[in-house]
């Protein structure tokens, strides 16, 4: 793969274990960033949409670099309460 990736896609983190982590950027399920809710998660690309992404049912996308920072910097994404005293 190359370093450069210009296309995520989001999904359910139950289709994590379907990823071909040959044809993405991240390298296991353990290297997945999940959302607050640890229910989605994310792999980027370049090129045209590899073949265990395109048959994940639950796919949101694909995005651009800068709509997925847009996306990641929302609350589903970034936890904003408080730590403990």
């Amino acid at each position: 793969m190359e370093a450069y990736y210009n296309n995520f896609i989001i999904f359910d983190t139950t289709e994590s274990e379907s990823i071909d982590f040959d044809q993405v950027g991240e390298t296991s399920t353990h290297t997945l960033r999940l959302n607050y809710s640890q229910s989605q998660t994310f792999v980027k690309y370049s090129g045209s949409m590899p073949t265990s992404v395109s048959s994940l049912s639950t796919k949101e996308g694909p995005y651009t670099y800068e709509e997925m920072l847009n996306i990641l910097s929302g609350s589903a994404w970034n936890w904003s309460g408080s730590w403990p005293q």
